[in-house]
């Protein structure tokens, strides 16, 4: 499938190092509000919609987590970037990895954040995708995406923030969705990870239902040199939830 053109949002210098951040499925790149007030002071921060989401096209489904990379790589090169260091949650995740073991002389740092190199059953994200096309939205799945990605206190205490990353769920094009669904239902990197040469910290979230912690920790361990660091509470989107403690670790991580 050819590429698409990516929507970015860029915060920082562009004599500072670049950092690409991709986000979760069904999100825009508002998510890493956060990280780009922390940090947009010591990196280039460039924010990116996947295919399918925010303000980037939705061409028709199925997609490959080969395709989104393949999207990431042709906007690094409309942006004159040789090299950058990639921050990616969830699916955002699953494509810094693609790129990683495929792509590694692009990859300079690489931040793992809630994620998988192997999520089944397949099954699931069919039956997912189907819905989301049945219905012309994503609304069916919202409420019980946003159970998902927030601990219960913190969603209880924070209304306002839950309510702003639901409106992003429903708003996501239920192709563009559905495309992403069925990438992840083909994802199984897990071949590759010992190939992975860029230094890599994964970071999970103690509580997350959606990426288990021993998914997590199955990236750390066959990443050569990674390191894992756990979260204790956090759900799925802790760049929200524990957005000081990410944004800490993730500058941490890009320190020379």
């Amino acid at each position: 499938m050819a590429a698409v053109d990516l929507h970015c949002e860029i915060e920082g210098s562009p004599d500072l190092p670049p950092v690409v951040l991709a986000g979760s499925l069904g999100t825009t790149l508002a998510m890493w509000e956060p990280q780009l007030r922390a940090l947009s002071g010591t990196a280039r921060m460039i924010a990116v919609d996947h295919r399918g989401h925010g303000r980037s096209p939705a061409p028709p489904g199925p997609y490959s987590i080969a395709d989104l990379a393949s999207d990431v790589l042709a906007l690094l090169d409309t942006l004159e970037l040789e090299r950058v260091s990639w921050c990616g949650l969830s699916l955002g995740g699953m494509v810094g990895q693609w790129l990683a073991i495929n792509a590694p002389a692009r990859i300079d740092r690489l931040i793992l954040v809630s994620t998988s190199a192997h999520l089944p059953p397949p099954e699931n994200w069919i039956e997912r995708a189907a819905v989301v096309r049945a219905a012309g939205t994503t609304e069916p799945l919202a409420d019980t995406v946003l159970g998902r990605w927030f601990t219960e206190p913190y969603a209880r205490e924070h209304p306002e923030v839950v309510s702003r990353v639901r409106a992003m769920v429903v708003a996501t094009p239920a192709e563009g969705y559905a495309g992403c669904c069925e990438a992840i239902s083909e994802l199984d990197l897990r071949s590759g990870l010992a190939t992975i040469t860029a230094p890599t910290v994964v970071i999970a979230g103690r509580q997350d239902p959606s990426t288990p912690l021993e998914h997590t920790r199955a990236i750390a361990e066959a990443v050569p040199g990674a390191r894992l660091e756990v979260l204790d509470p956090g759900a799925h989107l802790v760049s929200i939830e524990r957005a000081h403690e990410v944004s800490a670790l993730i500058g941490e991580h890009l320190r020379p």
